[in-house]
C-alpha cells in the first residue's frame, strides 16, 4: 500500500475517507471545544498527513492552547503536514518521522488531553487492537478524549472494541451509525493515568490489504 497517494481519496468529496474525515474533524473540534481552559497536549498516532488535526486547529480558538505531536512513519506524509504547519504557523505543533507504535515516540507528551488512533484499528490484528486500547491508559490523562477509526466490513469488530475501552474505564461518548458505512468512536477516560512504560511496542502496523488478503487464504 502507498500510504501517500491512500491520501488522494480525501480529495474526493463524497467519497467514504472525505466523509468519514469530516465526521473525525467535527469530533476533534468538540473535544477542544470541551476541554478546561489552559494549556493542552493532543497526540496522533500514524498521523499521515495530518489533515483531521491541522485543518481544525488552523482556525479554532484554541490553536495557541494546544500543544500537538503529529507522530507518522512514512517521510513524504510527514513531509506534507510539516509544510501545511509552517504555512499555518502552528508553532506548537511538532511533526514527528517515526514508528508510532513505539510509546518513547510520546515521552514528555503524555497524559494527553485527546489522543488520536484514526486508520490504526483496520490495519493491525484483533490482538493489537486490544493491547493499544490497553495502552491508551498510559497516553490519556484523566477526562481526556479518544478518538478511534475502524472500517465496519465483515467482520465488524467496532462493538468490540467499544467494550474494550468500556472494559478499561473509558466512557463512550459518541459512535458513528452503522449505516455511515464507517466506524468513528469516540471515548473519554475516567480512570488514572498509568505510568508510560518506554521501549514498548503497542502494535505491528500491517495493513489492511495484507490483512484481508491473509482472510481470504485462511
Amino acid at each position: 500500500m502507498d500510504w501517500q497517494t491512500w491520501h488522494d481519496e480525501y480529495d474526493l468529496p463524497d467519497s467514504l475517507l472525505a466523509r468519514r474525515l469530516r465526521v473525525v474533524q467535527e469530533r476533534i473540534r468538540l473535544a477542544l471545544d470541551a476541554c478546561p481552559a489552559g494549556p493542552l497536549k493532543l497526540i496522533s498516532l500514524c498521523s499521515g498527513q495530518g489533515r483531521d488535526v491541522l485543518d481544525v486547529l488552523v482556525d479554532h480558538p484554541r490553536r495557541d492552547d494546544v500543544r500537538t505531536r503529529l507522530v507518522e512513519l512514512d517521510p513524504r506524509n510527514t513531509a506534507i503536514a510539516q509544510s501545511a504547519v509552517t504555512s499555518a504557523g502552528l508553532e506548537q505543533v511538532e511533526v514527528v518521522t517515526a514508528d508510532a507504535a513505539l510509546t518513547d515516540h510520546y515521552r514528555g507528551m503524555v497524559p494527553a488531553d485527546i489522543v488520536l488512533a484514526c486508520g490504526i484499528f483496520g490495519n493491525i490484528t484483533e490482538a493489537d487492537i486490544e493491547r493499544t486500547v490497553d495502552f491508551c491508559s498510559q497516553l490519556c490523562t484523566t477526562g481526556a478524549t479518544v478518538i478511534w477509526t475502524r472500517h465496519r466490513a465483515a467482520p465488524d469488530r467496532v462493538p468490540l472494541i467499544c467494550t474494550w475501552f468500556e472494559e478499561r474505564g473509558f466512557d463512550r461518548q459518541w459512535l458513528s451509525d452503522p449505516e455511515a458505512g464507517f466506524g468513528v468512536g469516540v471515548h473519554r477516560f475516567t480512570g488514572r493515568p498509568q505510568s508510560l512504560a518506554l521501549g514498548e511496542r503497542m502494535f505491528t502496523f500491517i495493513g489492511y490489504d495484507v490483512l484481508k488478503g491473509a482472510s481470504v487464504q485462511a
